[in-house]
């Protein structure tokens, strides 16, 4: 005898759970995919724009043998009043030397030409391509903005499962590879939403996973439970400031003793967390920066690589090599006073974490396997976009004047238990997004219980 439908969830019911969590998930995380989807494409190309921008600094004219290294920090250092804390030495010839000075108070970035010593302009750390990567990040509303985006990139992860449920054809012939009707009917963005939705799923799912490592919650604990058991980069062999917090590093007096100065935003992880034991060799006379970079030279280290200055008696000069492909990054540091290589490390010696890692977050910037890498990448960027305008026009469409409009609840409260066991993974994996889920749901609870009894 078949079993009374009343004792198992159908699938209608089911249905009309999923369409409703799609509602709610597309409702609460949307503006925040819609910035992240935006400045991420911006970002792709943020090597073009940023040579654009600043080609009237960053264009030099060889002329005879460029100057030493010592020269143009003190003249970058005699013209904005600060104190550079690392240089970048471009590959071609006709490129300035730029650096990372800190002056009044904060970071800045100084073009400098090699061959007349002259300070050809500055601007704000990074420049106009930081200001699209702190949008992106959302560093701009706050020190713990960030769990804001690790509750987007949780949720984008429940729009494309439920959105692949609600896309399943179930006979149906339009709708599912072709766009049907017209831009004035409704089916056309319903058909547009749920075809660009199918064929970039896949590529917003990758991007939300590999957005992860930036977030505040579950990238720094990752980060620390890598760190600690070795499974992230090798520690430094000595006292250095990675490239991501020399926006946010105070300088000290050279010699003196220092302490680091972060602030919380969770930035490129690897090496946050490391320790840095301090270097073997002190007291003795410094070598120059000119010292450095020839053994570096000596080294074959290729350019361009970024050079930071050691910071105080601990220090040691740090040198990166960071290609597109993740594979062929290189970090050498050589001792302040003997001039020696305290370390030369490879991909190859990166921990499980950080190769996985860092090859998604490569992967996720459009730089791992070039042009093919960008192109995709920025699909998927252009597909959050199309998602957020086709849904926001459907539910236009749709919605009962004066009302949300939102997709009613099922009645068997039966299905909720069955989508929990389907979400719990990702509430497992991700507790913060954890956390908003279960406030999610009790106020939807909330508002079902309020309209049921309005309707009494």
């Amino acid at each position: 005898m078949a079993r009374p439908v009343s004792h198992t969830v159908t699938q209608g019911s089911f249905y009309r759970a999923v369409w409703r969590w799609h509602f709610i998930a597309g409702l609460l995380v949307l503006p925040f995919l819609v910035v992240l989807a935006a400045t991420g494409a911006v970002y792709l190309f943020k090597d073009e724009i940023d040579a654009w921008i600043y080609r009237a600094w960053d264009t030099v004219s060889p002329a005879g043998e460029a100057r030493s290294l010592s020269r143009l920090i003190d003249a970058a250092e005699a013209a904005t009043g600060g104190r550079v804390m690392q240089l970048t030495l471009a590959a071609e010839p006709d490129r300035a030397v730029r650096m990372t000075v800190h002056a009044n108070g904060s970071a800045e970035t100084a073009f400098v030409d090699p061959y007349r010593g002259e300070v050809t302009g500055t601007t704000s750390f990074g420049g106009a391509m930081q200001v699209v990567r702190k949008l992106h990040s959302l560093q701009y509303f706050g020190p713990k903005a960030s769990w804001f985006m690790e509750v987007a990139a949780g949720w984008a992860i429940l729009l494309v499962a439920t959105g692949l449920y609600l896309w399943w054809p179930r006979g149906r012939g339009g709708g599912v590879v072709t766009i049907r009707a017209t831009p004035r009917a409704r089916t056309f963005w319903r058909d547009l939403h749920a075809v660009t939705g199918a064929f970039a799923g896949a590529i917003v799912l990758f991007l939300a996973v590999t957005g992860m490592p930036w977030s505040d919650v579950w990238g720094g604990k990752v980060q620390e439970l890598a760190t600690s058991a070795g499974l992230s980069r090798p520690n430094p062999p000595a006292d250095v400031v990675p490239d991501w917090a020399l926006e946010n590093v105070v300088p000290s007096p050279p010699g003196s003793a220092h302490e680091h100065h972060h602030d919380e935003s969770p930035l490129p992880w690897a090496l946050e967390k490391a320790p840095a034991p301090a270097s073997a060799a002190s007291g003795a006379t410094p070598i120059d920066v000119d010292s450095a970079a020839l053994a570096l030279a000596r080294m074959g280290m290729p350019k361009p690589y970024s050079l930071t200055l050691p910071r105080g008696p601990r220090g040691a000069y740090a040198a990166t090599y960071s290609p597109d492909r993740v594979e062929d990054v290189r970090v050498v540091y050589i001792d302040q006073y003997t001039g020696g290589v305290l370390d030369d490390v490879g991909y190859p010696r990166f921990g499980p974490a950080a190769k996985a890692i860092e090859w998604g977050i490569a992967v996720h910037q459009g730089q791992e396997y070039g042009g093919v890498n960008r192109y995709v990448m920025l699909l998927g960027c252009l597909a959050i976009l199309v998602l957020a305008v086709s849904s926001a026009t459907m539910w236009w469409k749709r919605r009962p004047q004066g009302t949300l409009g939102m997709p009613p609840a099922p009645r068997d409260r039966r299905t909720y238990w069955v989508l929990a066991a389907i979400v719990l993974p990702v509430a497992v994996l991700y507790p913060l997004v954890g956390a908003s889920l279960l406030a999610a749901y009790g106020l939807d609870r909330a508002a079902w219980a309020l309209s049921a009894g309005r309707r009494r």
